[in-house]
């Protein structure tokens, strides 16, 4: 199985920066993507960024130029680096990987970003 350990949340006022990590464990064979996905209180979880295993990356359009995905491939760890934050970037953030050729699905447990006005 995979475990994914996701670290660097917080609260942070507008306009600041935070960097998320998520660190993942256990049978890494073939890992496709990985990628950050959030969820606001009341709304339904949305992608943020993903990252392929070639390099290849995909925004949501709310965050394309503030943030930035990026990934070690020998630490099987990929970062998430936030900058002009925003209220409305609050949320529970939520690792994911993408394994193997059946494209199995993976989430950390989440780690809150709140961002004050």
């Amino acid at each position: 199985q995979v475990q994914l350990v996701e670290s660097g949340g917080g609260l942070v006022q507008a306009g600041g920066s935070l960097r998320l990590s998520c660190a993942a464990f256990g049978n890494l064979f073939i890992i496709n993507a990985m990628g950050w996905y959030r969820q606001a209180p009341g709304k339904q979880r949305e992608l943020v960024a993903t990252i392929t295993s070639g390099g290849s990356t995909n925004y949501a359009d709310s965050v394309k130029g503030r943030f930035t995905i990026s990934r070690d491939n020998a630490k099987n760890t990929v970062y998430l680096q936030m900058n002009t934050l925003k209220p409305e970037d609050t949320a529970v953030y939520y690792c994911n990987l993408d394994r193997g050729l059946s494209h199995m699905i993976y989430w950390g447990k989440g780690t809150l970003v709140t961002v004050s006005s």
